[in-house]
């Protein structure tokens, strides 16, 4: 500011000396051009005068015996002889100059009198540099959970919502798949945060005038989740801050593509079990994501597409579209995230927000780009990624959120039966090594055609950052660790093994993943994996055999059942490395092995029926690559034996089977980008 003062004096000066020297230079010009002195303008004359009484003072300081008095008759006599043959300057110039004197030296002691208020102001912010400091830093982090969403938004409820969430999004940092979501501001300049865990959370801005807001001004609260940093949680975006920013809007672009060599060779290229992978030998667009997070005036909305393998392979897996009208499947395919909403400033912050937004159940993040492997274990992979419905995030504290859902079901676009679910997520970062996150699910009916039949589901995590050495080669290290645990009761089914509800309907699992970072963050190593036990098979991803998907699996899945009381184990294990170059791209390789207590992977002769998926998945087809008609075996071989034109008995050799096994190991090859 005193630059500024500065500045301001001497452009004033030097104005003041320019006129002088502009009217004297005017008025030497238009006496050297005319000869008759009443030819010249007032202003020429004006000049002219100006000229002369400089003149007249070099002369009178000059003479060292010249009185004041006489100097100031010589001055005016100068003047006339300056314009002899003309008349004397006009009383209203002569006003004019003088009262353009008056201001100068009016904005002379003006400049002096703010020198002195601002040299005062300086003295007393000096005791205070520590506070504002502080205050500077607490705004710019809590900005940027406005926006995104970017990103810490899903750190809190793991979502891009201003992140926060479930997804949380903004764009709101998805802290452990949990993400700290943090309530997305409602600033007018959102500043992008550390943490893509951004929760928009107000940030004091200043406008137009430098000088400091008055002590006695309330502070603002900590934005939830942006005084420490979260890039390293698992199922929260690494990335710092976003490429570009706004104070209404912050985009969001992701892409994800691989490569899957499936060591199975399954003829069809066709992977099922994965949520995840879904082609073998092949480059695949997994997901092409477009949108970002709109912020303004507390008013908050998100928005991501997606296009590729996602549009078509999570739709399949929700049997809600087959209850009732509407093509449900069709109208969302191509969105991932869509919601709007309110941030109200309260606590720390109040989020309300209606629409699609991420679950975070299973820690692991929806988009790949922020995990720390591609191909989950099936804790996370078999449960949901999305929910549709209304939350309400709360933060009490800068280190708690509180979110309750009202949801239609457990991953689905509808209501597969007449109840809708409730759940919600509570998430805890008492230090800046340590995040924990406990969801919750319950009271839904989420099977289709068995409206008697309830689910109730807790998914617990702990993440934990216990080396942390910036300096060092391997600069740092974390784990992270899963617990899952559910059940179906009523409708057939019991939860505490075979009574007189009917068989056993349970879900038990865990999932332990350990990660390296080497070189400030270039380099990444993830070495983890799990188990379940899924009696009933009612979480277990449906092989995509001859076209079946979660609504003809309703009625009939004639080769993969999921009848109450089917057995299934599993157990996994995955090693992934990771290139990070910039914070805005990672090249991922990763080789992963699974195992499966019943047939269940694709095999060399794959899952496709010869000629093609053909008939309904809910019928068996002939060897000869016609459908049966038949949901039944017996019947099935009896049929085509006559269509194959068979002699004897039905035989099995006249039905075709898919080729599944107990085991599967692949490589993948992943690019992975997020702006």
């Amino acid at each position: 500011m005193r630059m500024t003062l500065k500045n301001c004096e001497r452009i004033l000066i030097f104005c003041a000396i320019a006129t002088l020297w502009i009217l004297g230079a005017r008025m030497a010009a238009a006496q050297a051009k005319s000869a008759t002195p009443t030819a010249m303008s007032e202003a020429d004359a004006a000049a002219s005068a100006v000229a002369s009484a400089a003149a007249k003072t070099k002369d009178a300081k000059n003479a060292k015996d010249a009185k004041p008095a006489k100097k100031a008759s010589g001055d005016a006599t100068a003047a006339k002889s300056a314009t002899a043959g003309d008349n004397a300057i006009s009383p209203a110039l002569e006003q004019r100059l003088e009262e353009m004197s008056k201001r100068i030296e009016q904005l002379e002691a003006e400049l002096k009198a703010e020198r002195e208020e601002h040299r005062t102001e300086a003295a007393a912010a000096s005791t205070a540099v520590l506070p504002a400091t502080a205050a500077a830093t607490t705004a710019p982090s809590a900005a940027p959970v406005a926006s995104t969403t970017a990103n810490v938004t899903a750190a809190a409820g793991n979502a891009p919502t201003a992140g926060v969430g479930s997804s949380s999004s903004a764009p709101a940092a998805n802290m452990g798949g949990a993400s700290a979501a943090i309530p997305a501001s409602t600033i007018a300049n959102p500043m992008p945060t550390g943490t893509v865990a951004t929760t928009n959370a107000p940030a004091a801005t200043v406008h137009g005038s430098a000088k400091q807001a008055p002590q006695s001004e309330k502070k603002q609260p900590a934005a939830p989740f942006s005084d420490w940093d979260w890039t390293w949680l698992n199922g929260n975006p690494r990335t710092e801050t976003p490429a570009f920013d706004s104070t209404f809007f912050t985009p969001e672009i992701r892409a994800d593509i691989n490569y899957t060599f499936d060591f199975n060779h399954p003829a069809d290229h066709s992977i099922g079990g994965s949520s995840e992978i879904f082609r073998s030998q092949e480059v695949q667009l997994e997901q092409l994501g477009v949108g970002g997070d709109f912020h303004y005036d507390n008013v908050r909305a998100r928005l991501m597409t997606q296009f590729g393998m996602y549009s078509v392979t999570t739709p399949r897996n929700d049997p809600s579209p087959g209850h009732g009208q509407w093509d449900l499947a069709d109208a969302y395919r191509y969105v991932s995230e869509a919601y709007g909403g309110y941030h109200f400033d309260v606590l720390h912050g109040v989020n309300v927000d209606a629409g699609i937004f991420m679950s975070y159940i299973g820690l692991f993040s929806y988009y790949n780009f922020d995990n720390w492997a591609y191909q989950p274990s099936y804790v996370s992979s078999n449960t949901p990624w999305f929910f549709q419905g209304v939350r309400v995030q709360v933060f009490p504290t800068a280190h708690l959120k509180i979110e309750p859902w009202f949801i239609n079901g457990w991953q689905s676009y509808g209501s597969a039966n007449h109840r809708p679910g409730l759940g919600g997520q509570i998430k805890w970062t008492p230090a800046p090594w340590i995040n924990v996150v406990s969801n919750n699910y319950g009271l839904g009916q989420d099977d289709l055609f068995v409206p008697g039949r309830k689910r109730i589901h807790t998914d617990d995590s702990v993440e934990v950052k216990y080396f942390d050495r910036p300096d060092n080669t391997l600069d740092k290290m974390a784990f992270t660790f899963t617990g899952d645990a559910g059940c179906e009761y009523g409708g057939g089914v019991s939860c505490h093994g075979n009574t007189a509800g009917g068989p056993k309907q349970s879900f038990l699992g865990y999932m332990l993943y350990n990660r390296f970072w080497f070189h400030k963050d270039l380099f990444g190593l993830t070495i983890g994996g799990g188990q379940i036990n899924n009696p009933g098979r009612y979480l277990v991803l449906l092989p995509p055999i001859n076209g079946e998907g979660a609504i003809s699996a309703a009625t009939n899945s004639p080769y993969f059942t999921e009848n109450p009381g089917d057995p299934f184990k599993a157990w996994d294990t995955s090693l992934t490395f990771d290139y990070m170059p910039k914070q805005y791209i990672t090249f991922r390789w990763e080789y992963d092995y699974r195992h499966a207590s019943v047939p269940y992977w694709s095999g060399r002769g794959g899952i496709t029926p010869p000629g093609g998926n053909t008939g309904f998945p809910t019928q068996y087809v002939c060897s000869n690559g016609a459908s049966s008609g038949q949901t039944a075996l017996n019947a099935a071989e009896s049929t085509c034996t006559g269509l194959e034109g068979l002699s004897g008995p039905p035989t099995p050799s006249s039905v075709w089977f898919p080729d599944l096994r107990r085991d599967e190991s692949f490589l993948d090859f992943d690019i992975l980008v997020k702006f």
